[in-house]
């Protein structure tokens, strides 16, 4: 059976892995809050569409890391933590259980540092027949060379790039659907706060009062 070449939220699953202080700090090659707004814009929808979700930490009960970051964290009530020592979490059974009990061979990821968190479980999940499709906006590396070399292997690997709001609007696709009410409720604040961060102008829909905004003609 052919798959879907555009995912559908029922299809999906949120695999995110290693979004903890000290392993952000390795971050150099882009802006570390962008990372955060992006992935936590993915954890909210993925929250509101029913979107399983595998979190998962490494070295943080042996006493090394610190669990996920609060926002992220708190984008995503009721999500335990699945902690590993391996730098690859396809490795890690808990995990890979987590990520069978989805039921979704669709996996959408994102991890820390791109070229090590996110391409080794990512190209193992494909060895195993799922698809991948990773969120470049929501992960980076050390270098802008490490994280293009990794992008790179990736989609070699056969892995999907995407960006966060792309990938948001593939979930609902449609404005007048009622899930296209959550991406109303995320997009306004989520889209201020990138577009400041990128020193980008503010659309004119962000100038406006309260009363006067239309968000993508709400319903």
């Amino acid at each position: 059976m052919k798959s879907n070449a555009i995912w559908k939220a029922e299809d999906s699953a949120l695999i995110l892995i290693d979004y903890q202080p000290e392993v952000m700090d390795n971050i150099h090659e882009r802006d570390l809050k962008l990372i955060e707004l992006n992935a936590v814009a993915l954890a909210q929808m993925a929250t509101k569409l029913n979107i399983p979700v595998v979190l998962s930490t490494v070295a943080v009960k042996m006493g090394i890391e610190k669990p996920t970051i609060p926002a992220l964290k708190n984008a995503l009530p009721g999500i335990e933590e699945i902690d590993r020592t391996t730098m690859n979490a396809w490795e890690d059974e808990a995990f890979v259980n987590a990520v069978k009990a989805t039921g979704r061979k669709k996996l959408v990821m994102g991890g820390i540092v791109t070229s090590v968190c996110l391409t080794y479980p990512a190209v193992e999940a494909l060895a195993e027949g799922y698809e991948v499709m990773f969120i470049e906006d929501a992960v980076g590396d050390r270098s802008k060379q490490e994280h293009d070399m990794a992008v790179a292997r990736l989609i070699q690997a056969g892995a999907v790039p995407n960006n966060t709001v792309a990938m948001i609007t593939e979930w609902f696709r449609d404005w007048a659907k009622p899930e296209a009410n959550f991406a109303r409720e995320i997009f306004p604040e989520y889209l201020v706060e990138v577009y400041k961060r990128k020193g980008f102008p503010l659309p004119n829909w962000a100038k406006q009062g309260e009363e006067e905004k239309n968000w993508a003609t709400k319903a």
